[in-house]
């Protein structure tokens, strides 16, 4: 495997895991607005406060799409339950009309926006309906008939029949969505008349959150706001996690994988996986298929050459170097020109090689002239000296 299917590799593993921890990591913000949680932005505190008051309100945790099965909601089984579950749980069944409560935990939540189902005489109180963002400070403390309400955020619904700045003429049908709480932007709170029901809005979903203990005129105004039409209050924890068991499978046993899929561990284990995975299609290579370590071949002069070149080298003894090259090549060729191996002097045997070879006697007189000189020839000239004993004795072979 080469360095570019490898880069290939990792990248489609690296992309793989995103992936799967992007789909299937739980949401971090999915207890938000649950009357379970004790964060800055739960219900736990206002849930506590309309209990000690003694308002009717418990938790719905089915899907809401079971409230329009029939007209009205299912009877909790006529069975002994433990305290813990009993605070959920109505002594009777909660007839039709009702309130449900649905706050926004900041991700895509649906509603139980039915018409049919509202025009039953049933509230709908959904907190955190997104509307334009306006001009007013994100900070407003708003008159109610409870107290001031303090909210924060900038967004603002203004009906577009009529503004909340225009006064409603005498004889003119009044708009179906009316303001209960507002400013001169618009309305943070409105309501909406569908049939016998209503559907509540409020811009925010942190109305009435636990951060705003200090302020008792949110509690009491989501308060009034809930019970003023004298349903039963129930409030959609199905939507951020919460789920009664199902009573068909309530007596099975639990599953491995299916604790498993409840857990992060079902992540994790998907991630080693595809780990081993990655591992098993690159056969554990790091740095491509195994090579064979080629053995080097000893050789005994090529190192003595090697180590002498490098003493004569660090000696600067170039000219010594020089002097020997140029009589082993004479000798050489004296034997090609028919010369025998005693070194003769140099003009005899350059006017040799001209008569045979037909070339100047000048070029291999340069050759032999290198030898002879005083000063330390450079690395250029003895390039330029090693090519032309080269070219002589390619001439001298033909």
């Amino acid at each position: 495997m080469n360095f570019k299917n490898r880069r290939w590799l990792g990248a489609i593993a690296l992309l793989t895991l995103m992936l799967l921890s992007l789909f299937a990591a739980p949401a971090a913000d999915l207890r938000q607005g649950s009357t379970y949680s004790r964060s800055p932005d739960g219900y736990g505190a206002w849930f506590a406060y309309m209990q000690t008051q003694g308002k009717p309100i418990q938790r719905w945790q089915k899907s809401v799409d079971r409230l329009f099965e029939a007209d009205e909601p299912p009877v909790p089984p006529a069975t002994e339950i433990s305290a813990k579950t009993s605070d959920r749980l109505l002594s009777s069944a909660p007839q039709i009309p009702i309130t449900l409560i649905q706050i926004d935990n900041g991700s895509s939540w649906s509603t139980a926006e039915n018409p049919d189902w509202i025009k039953q005489g049933n509230v709908l109180v959904l907190l955190g309906t997104k509307t334009p963002v306006s001009k007013a400070p994100f900070r407003s403390s708003l008159s109610s008939p409870v107290g001031n309400v303090k909210v924060e955020t900038s967004q603002r619904y203004r009906s577009s029949r009529q503004r909340a700045s225009e006064p409603r003429l005498p004889g003119q049908d009044a708009s179906p969505i009316q303001p209960i709480l507002r400013d001169d932007y618009g309305a943070v709170v409105w309501e909406e008349a569908i049939g016998k029901g209503y559907i509540i809005h409020a811009s925010t979903p942190f109305l009435a959150a636990n951060a705003y203990q200090g302020e008792p005129g949110n509690f009491k105004f989501l308060a009034k706001l809930v019970t003023d039409f004298g349903h039963p209050i129930w409030v959609d924890e199905y939507i951020h996690g919460y789920k009664d068991p199902d009573p068909v499978t309530q007596g099975k046993s639990p599953s491995l994988l299916g604790y498993l899929a409840k857990t992060p561990l079902l992540i994790v284990g998907a991630q080693i996986f595809v780990l081993l995975l990655t591992l098993i299609w690159g056969q554990n290579r790091r740095l491509g298929a195994p090579k064979k370590l080629i053995e080097p071949l000893e050789n005994n002069s090529t190192a003595y050459i090697h180590a002498m070149a490098g003493v004569l080298q660090k000696a600067n003894s170039s000219g010594f170097v020089v002097e020997t090259i140029a009589k082993a090549e004479q000798i050489q060729l004296q034997r090609s020109l028919g010369l025998g191996t005693a070194l003769l002097d140099p003009q005899v045997v350059s006017a040799a090689w001209q008569q045979q070879t037909g070339q100047p006697a000048a070029q291999l007189q340069e050759i032999f002239d290198l030898a002879k000189r005083d000063r330390r020839p450079t690395d250029s000239e003895l390039l330029t000296w090693l090519k032309s004993i080269q070219t002589a004795r390619q001439r001298i072979e033909r």
